[in-house]
C-alpha cells in the first residue's frame, strides 16, 4: 500500500509538473508575441522555478527504501569541548530546522539539553513531512566545524564536532514486537524549556532496551502517560531501524567501498576560517557559501549522497 502510494505521487508530481510547463511556455510566448517585457520576466521565472521542482522530483524518485516517506527522529548530540561544542550543536539544530521549514516540513522537540554557557549539549526532534527520513538519513554521522571561536578572547581557530543521528518514525504498517519484560522504565524531573508545569513531578521517561542497550527519552508532554507513549513510539523505531542497518550489513560485505555513515565517522567539515568552505567527505561535494548551508541550503548535499548510496545499491545488485 505504502509502495503504491508513492508511486501515485511521483506520478502525480510528474503530471503536474507537465501542466506547469506548458502553461508557462504558453504564457512565455504570448508575453514574446505583445511585446510584455514584465510578463515575459515573470515566464522566466515561473520556468526556472519548474526547473528546480523537477530536479527535485528526480531526486525523491530514488526514496526507494522501506521507511524513506515517513516521518523522522533526530539527534544532535555535542562532542568533546564543552561551550565551542555546545555552540556548534545549536548551530546544526538551526540549520536543520531551517531546512526542513524551507520544504514545508514541521520540526517538535522532544527533549532538549542545554549548554551551560551557550548551544545545548543534546536535542531530540521529530520531523514531520513527506520523505523525512529520507533526506535526513542521509545527515547521520560525525559534523566538523572549524573557526575562530566567539568564545576566546586571543581569537584562536578551533574544531569542534557534534554528530547527527537519524532513525525513521514507525508507522503501524511496520511491526515491531518488544517484550516490556526486556524493557527498563526510568522517570524524572524534566530539565530544559517546556513551561513552569514541566519541573513540578517526574513527569519525564527514559526507556532503555536491555539486550540491545539502547535507550530513548522524552520529557516534552505535560503527563507522564504522554510521555511514556512518545517514548514507546521512539524505541520502537530505534529497533526498526537496528533492523534494517543487520540487513544493510550483509550487502556491506561485499560492497568494499562503502562509505561508512555510522556513528563516530566524520562525513563533513564545515570551515569558516581562515576560508570559507563546506566539503562533504562521501561524496566530494563542496561549496563556498557557508552562509547559505548553515541556514540550511543543504539540498545538494543530501541529493549527492543519496544518488551514492543508491548508486552503490544497484552496482552490488548489478554483481
Amino acid at each position: 500500500m505504502r509502495e503504491r502510494t508513492r508511486l501515485a505521487g511521483q506520478v502525480g508530481a510528474v503530471q503536474a509538473l507537465h501542466r506547469d510547463l506548458e502553461d508557462a511556455l504558453g504564457f512565455a510566448e504570448m508575453a514574446e508575441e505583445e511585446g510584455d517585457e514584465a510578463s515575459f520576466d515573470e515566464a522566466v521565472g515561473q520556468l526556472k522555478a519548474i526547473k528546480e521542482r523537477a530536479a527535485r522530483a528526480e531526486l525523491e524518485a530514488l526514496l526507494s527504501g522501506e521507511a524513506d516517506g515517513n516521518d523522522a527522529f533526530m539527534e544532535i548530540n555535542s562532542g568533546a569541548g564543552g561551550t565551542e561544542s555546545n555552540d556548534w550543536a545549536g548551530m546544526l539544530l538551526r540549520m536543520y530546522s531551517r531546512w526542513a521549514g524551507a520544504h514545508g516540513m514541521e520540526v517538535e522537540f522532544l527533549e532538549e539539553t542545554p549548554g551551560e554557557q551557550a548551544g545545548i549539549k543534546s536535542v531530540t526532534l521529530q520531523v514531520k513531512g513527506t520523505n523525512a527520513y529520507g533526506w535526513l538519513k542521509t545527515e547521520a554521522g560525525v559534523h566538523r566545524l572549524v573557526r575562530i571561536s566567539p568564545f576566546d578572547a586571543a581569537a584562536k581557530r578551533h574544531t569542534s564536532f557534534a554528530s547527527v543521528w537519524v532513525y525513521p518514525v514507525v508507522d503501524d504498517e511496520i511491526e515491531i514486537e518488544i517484550n516490556p519484560a526486556e524493557v527498563r522504565v526510568d522517570t524524572y524531573r524534566a530539565s530544559g524549556s517546556g513551561g513552569q508545569h514541566v519541573n513540578k513531578t517526574d513527569s519525564a521517561v527514559r526507556l532503555t532496551h536491555l539486550p540491545t542497550g539502547i535507550a530513548v527519552a522524552c520529557q516534552n508532554q505535560r503527563s507522564q502517560h504522554q510521555n511514556r507513549d512518545q517514548a514507546w513510539k521512539m524505541l520502537k523505531a530505534r529497533l526498526y531501524e537496528l533492523e534494517l542497518e543487520k540487513r544493510e550489513a550483509a550487502q556491506a560485505a561485499i560492497e568494499e567501498q562503502k562509505t561508512d555513515i555510522g556513528w563516530g565517522h566524520q562525513i563533513r567539515s564545515y570551515v569558516l576560517q581562515p576560508y570559507q568552505m563546506v566539503k562533504d567527505l562521501r561524496t566530494e561535494v563542496e561549496t563556498s557559501d557557508t552562509g547559505g548551508v548553515l541556514d540550511g541550503d543543504l539540498d545538494q548535499f543530501m541529493g549527492a549522497s543519496l544518488a551514492q548510496r543508491v548508486g552503490a545499491t544497484r552496482g552490488s545488485t548489478a554483481q
